[in-house]
């Protein structure tokens, strides 16, 4: 998913500079708008919802355009860190990578698609590595949550976590949900190009990671949830693939137990489960042709049953919204042979915060930003294009989410 046309909240007395590059009021000249901190001004803001710019006259602007490179290394050189919240990045992010790198200069984007975030890792780790800069993708509700929930998880067990399972609730207010078409626009295109991720992934040709323990099951779609009293369905954004990315790295250069992982959504009761995989066949039957793919770009909110508009949430509807991550985690206690044993621990913990797209994905990202300037010591020696887990596994960057409003917690944890 990638969250579109939200306000940065204020950072204050940031330094050195982060610049925040976010969608320009003129979209089809597929702009950003990259705001920086000016010697009269100790606050940096953006373009609200629907290109309303906020900007006090004191703050400088930076106009940057993907079709001209030179403007996006301007913005570059002025900055540390650069927020690059303008999707869908399958379109729109990779200038802002090549630039960035070029310049020196790391990046940090909330991107949710897994076919832009896996091709930047292989087209660009080496030469992130080589100018010492870190590029870190999904770094808003996809994935946060999800990538430094296994890992908060992990590190609160007593033992060696084999396997999560992870069920978002969104909980909404009288006036319901509704989310950017930004994140729409993100689906439509990504799963109507599965078969391009299938290639990068065959083409690079990993080798498997281990599976410690019994192996995740899988649940089917609409499979019950009896510690939630919920149905659930698989969860299609890119928390799998990112959290999947981490693993692997903690794994091949931390020498840690890999996790498994499955995530999945609560949907209430069995005629919500009926009527959503409905839409999801409908859904995946339209991305499948291009025709299909226009219809459902230019009318997201007929084909998503009103969920997703151009408008994006009011204020009244953010208001009244959160999300909350339960983990259920299950693993082996100190000593215990995971080879020829059942798990014996079990653990819950839970993540929990504001609205997902409008208030989340900022803190997390600008958290991000302060823990990737201020935490240097405890990230990765070498920069690199990472994922959040990856690069902040040992960073205090839960310790910040939790003093701005995404908690994380334990439930309960008990041996079998």
């Amino acid at each position: 998913m990638s969250w579109r046309g939200w306000s940065p909240p204020v950072i204050r007395k940031v330094s050195p500079t982060l610049l925040c590059a976010t969608p320009s009021c003129d979209e089809n000249k597929a702009a950003a708008r990259a705001a920086t901190s000016s010697p009269r001004s100790d606050s940096v803001r953006s373009c609200q919802p629907g290109g309303r710019p906020t900007l006090p006259s004191e703050v400088g602007i930076i106009i940057c355009d993907i079709s001209n490179p030179a403007s996006l290394d301007e913005m570059a050189k002025q900055a540390t860190v650069v927020l690059n919240c303008v999707g869908p990045y399958r379109f729109y992010g990779e200038p802002v990578v090549k630039a960035c790198i070029e310049n020196g200069t790391s990046c940090i984007d909330i991107s949710g698609e897994p076919q832009f975030l896996e091709l930047m890792y292989w087209k660009y780790h080496e030469k992130a590595a080589e100018k010492g800069v870190y590029i870190i993708g999904s770094s808003g509700f996809d994935s946060i949550p999800a990538d430094m929930g296994v890992i908060y998880t992990r590190n609160k067990m007593n033992g060696t976590l084999t396997s999560v399972e992870s069920f978002l609730t969104i909980q909404s207010g009288p006036e319901g949900l509704c989310i950017h078409d930004g994140t729409w626009k993100s689906a439509v295109y990504g799963l109507g190009n599965q078969s391009h991720l299938k290639k990068l992934r065959k083409e690079a040709n990993l080798k498997p990671v281990p599976i410690v323990g019994p192996k995740l099951k899988r649940r089917w779609p609409g499979s019950y949830c009896k510690e939630l009293n919920s149905y659930s369905i698989p969860f299609l954004g890119a928390d799998v693939s990112v959290v999947k990315r981490t693993q692997r790295y903690l794994h091949e250069n931390l020498e840690q137990s890999p996790v498994q992982y499955a995530a999945y959504v609560t949907v209430g009761g069995i005629t919500s489960v009926i009527k959503l995989m409905f839409a999801g066949l409908f859904f995946l039957f339209f991305v499948k042709f291009g025709i299909g793919r226009q219809l459902l770009i230019k009318f997201p909110w007929l084909f998503s049953f009103g969920y997703f508009s151009k408008q994006g949430p009011t204020q009244k509807q953010m208001d009244a919204t959160s999300f909350t991550m339960t983990f259920f985690g299950q693993g082996y206690s100190q000593g215990f042979d995971p080879d020829n044993n059942k798990p014996n621990i079990r653990i819950c913990t839970q993540v929990k915060g504001p609205e997902a797209g409008y208030v989340a994905t900022p803190i997390a990202m600008v958290q991000a930003a302060l823990t990737l300037l201020n935490d240097a010591s405890d990230l990765p020696k070498a920069g690199g294009v990472f994922t959040p887990g990856a690069a902040f596994s040992r960073t205090k960057l839960i310790d910040r989410l939790n003093k701005r409003g995404i908690e994380f917690s334990v439930i309960s944890s008990s041996e079998v």
